[in-house]
Parts: C-alpha cells; sequence; structure tokens
C-alpha cells in the first residue's frame, strides 16, 4: 500500500506510474476522498472542541443554579452533527482503503517503461544453450519413458494440471528441495522457516495477493482460508502488526508446495510441467532497512543464480519492464532456464524489491538506529521454484541412450546414483 501523503504530494509522479504500468485507476476519486476525509476530520475537531466548551458552560449555568435549557439543547445539536460527520468520515476511509488496496506500487525510476515482456531487458546469461547430437526429448516424454512422471493418472486424481512423480521422480523432487535448503541455510545465511500453508484473508491481502490476485488463488470458502501461492505469503506474514525486534537485515528460506488456478492458462504452456496447479517452491524473504534494500535485491538474485550454477544450467536474468511487474514489486528480476526441447526460456525465479509495500499493508515496522518506528523493505525471490526446474534437468542431462545423467551436486542427496535409467522391459 502506497502512502496517502505521498500520493497526495507527488499526484503527476503517481498517475505516470499507472500509465507506465498500464494499469486503469480512478485516482481522482481517491484524491477527491482524501479531500473530504481531511475536511471532514477538521470539523470534526472543531465540533468536539466546541462540545467541550459548551459542556463546561451546561456545569458552570447548573452550578449557578441558572436555566440549563438552551445550552442542553445546543450540546445534543452539537451530538448529532458529531455523530452525521463520524457516520461519514467512516464511509469516506473505507472507500480510501478500498481503493488504496487495488493502487498497485510505483515502478523505480531505474525499470524499464514498457506495456509488456518485449520491453523486458536480458541483465546477463550463464552458460551456453547445448547442442545435442540426437533429436532432443521434451520432459514430459523424458518423464514418462523413464516411469517417473505420470500426468494420466495425475489427471485421474485431480485433473489437467497436475503432475505424479514416482520412484526416483520423488526422490530426484526431494533431493533438490534438500539441496536447495541447504545451500541457502548453510552457505547464504537464511533462516528456515517451515509455515502453514493455509491463510486467511488478512495474510493474503498483506502481501498484495487480495485483491487483486484473487481468480488465481485456490479458495476453502468453508473455512475462508487460501491454499498459499507462494511462501511469499506465510513467511512475510510471520511479522505482520510487529515491531520487529531482531536486528536487520532478516533472511528467511520456506519450502512449501504452491497451489495457482491459472486462471485463463491455456495452450502449449500447458504441456508437462510448464504451468501446474499444484508445484513446490523454495522461497527466500527478507527484510532489510530502506537504504538498503536495492543492494538486498542484487545479492538475493545472486543467492538463486548460485542454485543454477551448481546445477549446471544455462540460464538468464531479465530485469521486468513497468507493464510486466508484479501488482506489489516496485523492481523484478526473472530468471529463466533453458529448456533445449522445449525449445524457449522457462521462468524459475522472480526476484522482486517491494519497499514499503508490502510493511504497510501488513503493518511490519522496525526501530531504525535513532529508535524511530518505520516501515521494513521486504523482499522475496524463488531459490527456485521446482517444476520447471525439473524439467529443464530432464531436458539438458538426457542421454541418447533414454538416460538422465543426475548433476554431481545431487548425487550425494540421491545416494549415489548417477543416472536414471530407462525400467528394463
Amino acid at each position: 500500500m502506497l502512502d496517502l501523503k505521498y500520493i497526495r504530494e507527488n499526484v503527476d509522479r503517481v498517475r505516470k506510474a499507472l500509465a507506465d504500468r498500464g494499469e486503469i485507476f480512478d485516482l481522482d476519486r481517491l484524491l477527491e476522498l482524501d479531500k473530504e476525509r481531511r475536511s471532514l476530520i477538521s470539523e470534526l475537531d472543531q465540533l468536539r472542541h466546541q462540545r467541550k466548551k459548551t459542556a463546561r458552560e451546561l456545569g458552570r449555568r447548573k452550578a449557578a443554579g441558572e436555566d440549563i435549557s438552551s445550552a442542553r439543547e445546543a450540546a445534543r445539536r452539537i451530538g448529532e452533527r458529531i455523530a452525521v460527520y463520524e457516520d461519514r468520515l467512516r464511509e469516506v476511509e473505507a472507500g480510501l482503503d478500498r481503493l488504496l488496496m487495488q493502487l498497485p506500487n510505483l515502478p523505480h525510476p531505474t525499470v524499464p517503461v514498457g506495456s509488456d515482456a518485449s520491453a523486458n531487458r536480458v541483465v546477463r546469461k550463464w552458460g551456453d544453450q547445448k547442442r545435442f547430437p540426437f533429436e532432443p526429448r521434451p520432459h514430459w516424454e523424458i518423464g514418462e519413458k523413464l516411469g517417473i512422471l505420470d500426468f494420466g493418472r495425475a489427471a485421474r486424481i485431480s485433473g489437467s494440471g497436475f503432475a505424479l512423480f514416482s520412484g526416483v521422480g520423488a526422490l530426484l523432487e526431494r533431493s533438490l528441495i534438500n539441496f536447495m535448503l541447504d545451500v541457502h541455510t548453510r552457505e547464504h545465511g537464511y533462516r528456515e522457516i517451515w509455515p502453514p500453508v493455509l491463510c486467511n484473508p488478512d495474510t493474503a491481502t498483506g502481501t498484495g495477493q487480495l485483491p487483486k490476485m484473487a481468480d488465481d488463488m485456490y479458495l476453502i470458502e468453508k473455512d475462508a482460508l487460501y491454499l498459499a501461492p507462494t511462501a511469499e505469503v506465510p513467511v512475510t506474514n510471520i511479522y505482520r502488526e510487529e515491531i520487529i525486534s531482531e536486528p536487520l537485515p532478516l533472511y528467511l528460506v520456506a519450502y512449501t508446495p504452491c497451489f495457482r488456478r491459472e486462471a485463463g492458462a491455456a495452450g502449449r504452456e500447458t504441456r508437462g510441467l510448464i504451468r501446474v496447479h499444484q508445484f513446490d517452491k523454495v522461497e527466500l524473504v527478507k527484510f532489510v532497512e530502506p537504504a538498503e534494500s536495492y543492494a538486498e535485491l542484487e545479492h538475493l538474485v545472486r543467492d538463486a543464480e548460485d542454485i543454477l550454477q551448481r546445477l549446471g544450467l544455462t540460464y538468464r536474468v531479465v530485469e521486468l519492464c513497468t507493464g510486466d511487474l508484479s501488482f506489489a514489486a516496485a523492481k523484478c528480476y526473472d530468471i529463466e532456464l533453458w529448456a533445449p526441447a522445449y525449445g524457449d526460456w522457462l521462468e524459475v525465479s522472480s526476484c522482486s524489491n517491494f519497499e514499503d509495500f508490502q510493511a504497510r499493508r501488513a503493518g511490519i515496522r522496525y526501530r531504525d538506529r535513532s529508535g524511530s518506528v518505520a516501515y521494513v523493505h521486504t523482499l522475496n525471490g524463488s531459490g527456485v521454484a521446482l517444476a520447471r526446474l525439473v524439467a529443464a534437468l530432464l531436458e539438458n542431462y538426457q542421454q541418447a541412450d533414454g538416460s538422465v545423467e543426475i548433476p554431481q551436486v545431487l548425487r550425494p542427496y540421491m545416494h549415489g546414483l548417477e543416472r536414471i535409467e530407462p525400467p528394463v522391459s
């Protein structure tokens, strides 16, 4: 959520930011309500002062034995006016809150301006796009031939858009999770969290998923709980409505299953593991002082890149343009893996700086060096998401005989297994 005072004093910047994002938002209505709110508060202050003055006069006259009927009537009329103004103020503030919750974050000045992904900027690449002496197979064919992925049975259990990992496939998924958690906790300095994956509406609102992304979230209506679309939601809300007492920066990492309806998704991206409704992810979350947040964003991206480099996978880092930013982000980098048979780049991480946007919505504060209470800056990024990571691993490490080589760093987690071999027929 943006600071209302900042909006009022920087209307042109906010208006331009909305245009750069391609967002349709009634900023004029918000400013009207803000003006009315301030006017109502001023009127109420005067009326309350007048009520106190009248009450004192009423007391003086009563003590002196004078007629108090006129003073009592004046006090009644003031009370009625106060009640009317208070009712209207509640309506105005509720309307303001609704609009503020729908207003996206302002892009950082360094974010490229553009309406869609075509304006995104490739910052760097790592590794070479692999060439094969044979026709590479897509990951869904590889996985099913090896007996480690079963999309048919997953569809029978849950419907389309789900995957069933079996045998060595399940071990590969678990090994990747453990490997990433070990690297981030032992070497990158993150503290591991195991959070709930059911979140109440206040939690989802605090990080900006609600109301904007409601159609993409799974809602358990009977209990008014949402399945977490990412561990960012429960982990960031650990400190909701708190003043953080721990020293900053604070680094947290969590593995959770993630659930997304992907409303409207269709076409080529629905094949295999590219766009599924349930997937595993290791998430990185940071709480930092405002002056350090953009340096911390660069470190966050490097932490996610380190995982991919250790796995020997070709990737690129892409800076998102204004029109491609998420609702809550001020700046974001996507990390994309090359999938040779799929023939495209697969996003496996989005690393974002939200500045104080989430902290204002969730009431997360800290004490600065002077002892003053201020809103913290929050960041998060996938470290990384597994469904597409598995897809890229299978496609990049496939062999001519149908087997898949296991990256060296994963072998200790996979009981020394060096290859996933096709089943003996």
